[in-house]
């Protein structure tokens, strides 16, 4: 007898958009997702994107990858799957996850990330595979990989003070991973390498000579305008890459049943402390992409700004209002937080931070761009889960509003039909799930069907 893997209950999910949005976010998403299984058109917009970016850096298409890769392909394909049956979405997934799982193979030295590596691949393959009915010896050759890489990591991470991000984030981190293996719970062995994650982050979350464990040196610091404005470091407050990731992962696995020593205290630590570093603006609770550490440590609390206008060293300005940084994603964590702990006041204060997202005017989130991680798709996403989750009108009115913002930048001429923005106006023909159109498709399926969207457990949110 298969036994599932996917160890996930089957929410309801409701769909509360109004009739003729629903109906026309169907459409766009089904032509988007038509031209993003497309050969051609997915090598257009790869050869076209080198030429369009400012930040060259940033476009790094590869097979093996999530975030920029036939992974991400392949899973969009697996939601498309879920929302329509019997369409042969999960044989046009099938083929990007053989060509990812090709590359996999030729890799001298994969990392366990779930959006550049193993892990990614592995959602994938697990997403596709209707409750592991199909793909088994796949599955099992790439999580027995990714076991291995994991457990080496979580021990590392444990004697370490003062770290890189990547160590222990969503993106390239512990926490991202630990995503994963959170579905996967009902397995023994997937269970235990959790729980080594687990005691990893909540030893990262103590404090030792007045600094948190998590707290990033300048040594770590690659990005040069970064290093000048962090010269002694500083502590990371983006759910990306900060300490809201370790946070929403604690919380949704005790949620879940699945706890060590020391983790309600260790959710507790890190929700007041991201209480304690919030920053006022104009229109209400926000908070900084990173607190800056001094030469003699850190300020019991940044700055406040200025009500009319931003003062003061930039590395203390309030964040844009995104998934990746600023009060959506933080606000997320500690929801789950405050689920975690059943402490209503954590709660009270995410539900509080979304009430001031939405004050703010479209120009003062800096988020233009449509696609998910630092666009419209990804707050709208956190929006889709606070209006499943309290049944407020706040958040319907306000997911209603977004969904209109992402149906406006549909662009039906351009080689996909959802493109990046980046600063100074510079639209990209991202193929990418995480800066581009993929991440654009799955949000506008989530918020138009009723079919759940567990793939934003890539993402923290759930």
């Amino acid at each position: 007898m298969v036994q599932p893997v996917l160890d996930e209950p089957a929410g309801i999910w409701k769909q509360k958009l109004e009739p003729g949005d629903a109906a026309q976010s169907v459409a766009i998403a089904r032509e988007v997702a038509a031209r993003l299984c497309d050969s051609v058109r997915i090598e257009t917009a790869v050869a076209s994107a080198r030429g369009q970016t400012g930040y060259p850096k940033s476009i790094h298409w590869h097979p093996t990858s999530l975030a920029q890769g036939h992974v991400g392909l392949g899973l969009l394909c697996g939601y498309l799957d879920a929302c329509f049956p019997g369409e042969g979405w999960d044989l046009v997934g099938l083929k990007q996850l053989k060509i990812a799982a090709r590359a996999a193979e030729r890799q001298l030295s994969p990392t366990y990330s779930m959006y550049s590596g193993l892990g990614g691949l592995a959602l994938t393959a697990l997403y596709l595979s209707r409750q592991g009915t199909r793909y088994r010896k796949l599955l099992a050759s790439i999580e027995a990989a990714l076991l291995r890489l994991v457990v080496i990591a979580a021990k590392s991470l444990r004697a370490n003070h003062g770290v890189s991000v990547s160590t222990f984030d969503v993106i390239s981190g512990l926490s991202g991973v630990g995503g994963y293996l959170l579905l996967r719970r009902a397995d023994s062995r997937h269970k235990s390498v959790l729980k080594a994650v687990l005691r990893s982050l909540v030893a990262l979350t103590e404090e030792e000579g007045g600094l948190p464990r998590w707290h990033t040196p300048p040594r770590y610091i690659s990005d040069e305008n970064s290093r000048q404005l962090y010269p002694h470091g500083n502590l990371n407050c983006g759910l990306a890459h900060g300490i809201p990731g370790p946070l929403a992962l604690l919380s949704i696995a005790a949620t879940a049943g699945v706890t060590v020593e020391g983790q309600r205290e260790a959710i507790r630590r890190v929700a007041a402390w991201l209480y304690q570093y919030h920053m006022d603006d104009q229109w209400g609770l926000n908070w900084p992409t990173a607190v800056p550490i001094g030469p003699e440590g850190y300020p019991p609390r940044p700055p406040l700004i200025a009500k009319d206008e931003r003062e003061g060293p930039a590395a203390c300005w309030p964040s844009r209002a995104a998934w990746c940084y600023g009060s959506p994603g933080i606000a997320r964590a500690l929801w789950l937080a405050g689920q975690a702990l059943n402490e209503v006041g954590y709660q009270e204060l995410a539900v509080a931070a979304m009430e001031a997202v939405y004050r703010r005017p479209v120009s003062a989130r800096q988020i233009d761009s449509p696609t998910f991680c630092h666009g419209v798709a990804g707050l709208q996403q956190i929006t889709l889960r606070f209006a499943q989750d309290t049944a407020l009108p706040l958040f319907t009115e306000a997911g209603r509003t977004l969904h209109r913002q992402i149906l406006a930048n549909y662009e039906p001429d351009s080689v996909l039909g959802y493109r990046n923005l980046e600063p100074g106006g510079r639209r990209i023909d991202q193929a990418g799930l995480l800066d581009g159109a993929p991440g654009v498709v799955l949000v506008l399926l989530a918020a138009s069907t009723t079919v759940e969207p567990l793939w934003d457990r890539l993402f923290l949110l759930s």
